[in-house]
């Protein structure tokens, strides 16, 4: 059922995670050999219309960051059209459906992609997932639209950053070359999230009280209807208006959070499987082992290596 896509995964080193109920697939970033979460490509739309006109709806679990650098096109997102033109960057959130796409003949679009998973920033990888959307560094990823306008005196800058980090990635077995990338990245960050006024950023009352809830519970063996029951919603309701509002359902949420602290005890402790499946909610070992890899398309204890892995 897994495969690869560069198209349907924006580019990235991605791979088929599960089909949501309604048919749209949702890809994950394959990043357990070690190399930093983070892939860049610079996509021509107009040369690459027809494999971008025959690519279906589909949606992430990762993030990525989008800036046009000339031309124009439109897409799809969660059902709404956004306008790509020059000097315009676009945050797309995990669980977003992304679709139809087109180049405007016979300028077309030339753009960089950024794909990545929080991990790969230092400032963000110790922080829940559920707390993430505060962010200052993810303030793009949160703000409505999830785009902005970079001054038109800021754009060479702008490419010459993505030009570097993918450089960087180029050889990520180069000496320092993960430091480059996490600190390359974290600048684009910082530079879109000084693109969004303050006034956007405003939570969602019943996000938070959503978030809350896992937060004080994912790591007992507890459901969507648990966490639904505990705020007074049924579970079908919540997890329909949590999916309008973040791109995620209830239950994806609660395995995200799972997931991260399960990724957390890999890398910073030497606890064996069974033990990790306790602290995160989970049954067992053997059922950590099939979640594990259905979200990050490989096991714990591999992940756990490549994590540790030196470059030469």
């Amino acid at each position: 059922m897994a495969r690869s896509s560069g198209t349907e995964g924006i580019g990235s080193r991605s791979r088929l995670r599960r089909v949501r109920p309604d048919g749209t697939p949702v890809y994950g970033q394959e990043h357990g050999d070690g190399r930093p979460p983070v892939t860049v490509v610079h996509v021509d739309v107009g040369r690459h219309r027809d494999a971008l006109l025959r690519s279906r709806p589909h949606a992430h679990d990762f993030l990525v960051l989008v800036y046009v650098e000339e031309g124009s096109a439109e897409v799809r997102v969660d059902g709404v059209t956004r306008q790509l033109r020059a000097g315009v960057v676009h945050a797309l959130s995990p669980g977003q459906v992304i679709g139809h796409l087109d180049a405007s003949p016979p300028v077309g679009c030339t753009a960089w992609s950024v794909a990545f998973a929080p991990e790969a920033v230092p400032a963000l990888a110790s922080v829940s997932p559920l707390a993430r959307s505060h962010h200052p560094l993810l303030a793009l990823f949160g703000a409505g639209a999830g785009r902005a306008v970079v001054a038109e005196a800021d754009r060479p800058t702008w490419s010459g950053w993505l030009t570097d980090l993918s450089g960087e990635l180029a050889d990520p077995q180069r000496l320092g070359a993960g430091e480059a990338v996490a600190a390359l990245l974290s600048r684009l960050l910082v530079a879109a999230a000084r693109l969004v006024p303050s006034a956007r950023t405003t939570p969602d009352p019943l996000v938070e009280r959503v978030f809350d809830q896992i937060e004080a519970t994912y790591a007992q063996p507890v459901s969507a209807r648990d966490v639904a029951a505990a705020l007074g919603y049924t579970p079908g309701h919540l997890t329909t208006v949590v999916r309008q509002r973040t791109g995620r359902t209830l239950l994806e949420w609660i395995t995200e959070r799972r997931m991260a602290e399960a990724r957390r005890l890999l890398r910073e402790t030497e606890l064996p499987l069974g033990v990790i499946a306790s602290r995160t909610g989970l049954r067992d070992a053997t059922y950590l082992v099939r979640r594990f890899r259905q979200h990050h398309g490989t096991t714990p204890e591999r992940w756990r290596q490549a994590q540790r892995v030196v470059p030469s």
